[in-house]
């Protein structure tokens, strides 16, 4: 299996972006990664040299051979390892309570046992994520650290081992990259950082031919769920689950005011991230709802 080094990173999804390698759809690779400060930050008197246009990198891009545009890429999540120690920040004008703060603090957290150690009478249960993860967009480069409909910095704690992402393709050959692992986030990461940790995550990428999507979904053994950023949380949770309703309204035999029905009454809004330049909200319903199967 082929393994990406860290050091082939990208600070923005773009098509101009020159790809680190190329690979055949089915392939199974291995993206080792940064933290999301770029390994620069772990103790507060650090902030002052921290350089803020090194941050939220991902290892990439991979071009995918015949992903096109209109295609979609499924990617597998296989496995998720991390380093034995993460970081968190917080500070002014940072996440929601940033406005509290009067200045930044961050500081290092051991991981063992399957926790994070937060201080000696509190252990924080792991739930590895990926928080930054996507393909390039058609138009303009978009920041690492910004979410929207080619993936990005979505900071869903769902994007976990064992999940299935597709992601509509925008540009020959997809151009994926990941990043920004973390070893526990909360929906919302609402102080701007979860627990950081660099890693390495190992994918299958494979192209999905004369299928399209508008933005990510995500599918688990039981779940299927939608992803939407936009400016407000509003906004996103709106996009999401419009999205849903017209994935399955072709899907299931039921007609449109009925399938909104059962959507109100078992379907899922949830919050992904409420601290990036985008708001990310995810909608989730039950597979076995519908009686679905696989997504595609």
């Amino acid at each position: 299996m082929t393994v990406f080094t860290r050091e082939a990173c990208m600070y923005a999804f773009s098509k101009t972006n020159e790809p680190i390698a190329t690979v055949a759809s089915g392939s199974t690779i291995s993206l080792e990664t940064y933290d999301c400060f770029t390994n620069q930050l772990r103790h507060t008197e650090e902030f002052q040299t921290l350089d803020w246009n090194a941050i939220n990198p991902a290892t990439g891009p991979v071009y995918i051979q015949d992903a096109a545009p209109g295609d979609i890429l499924r990617v597998k999540i296989e496995r998720i390892e991390f380093a034995p120690e993460g970081v968190m920040t917080v500070g002014p004008g940072l996440g929601v309570l940033g406005d509290r703060l009067p200045h930044n603090v961050a500081r290092p957290f051991a991981i063992e046992d399957g926790h994070v150690v937060f201080n000696e009478n509190l252990r924080i249960p792991l739930n590895p994520m990926i928080g930054v993860i996507g393909v390039a967009p058609a138009g303009e480069a978009v920041s690492c650290g910004t979410p929207g409909a080619h993936g990005g910095n979505m900071d869903n704690k769902m994007i976990t081992e064992g999940a299935t992402l597709y992601f509509p393709v925008f540009v020959e050959g997809a151009l994926f990259g990941l990043g920004d692992l973390h070893a526990a986030m909360g929906d919302g990461e609402i102080g701007v950082s979860g627990v950081e940790v660099a890693g390495k995550v190992t994918v299958t990428l494979d192209v999905m031919k004369g299928q399209s999507i508008p933005s990510p979904m995500l599918e688990t053994d039981t779940e299927l769920v939608t992803i939407a950023s936009a400016p407000t949380l509003d906004e996103a949770v709106r996009l999401s689950v419009e999205q849903m309703a017209d994935y399955l309204h072709p899907r299931v035999d039921l007609p449109l005011a009925e399938l909104i029905m059962a959507l109100s009454a078992a379907g899922q809004t949830q919050i992904c991230q409420v601290v990036d330049p985008l708001m990310t909200a995810r909608f989730v319903v039950s597979k076995s709802l519908f009686q679905l199967g696989a997504a595609f």
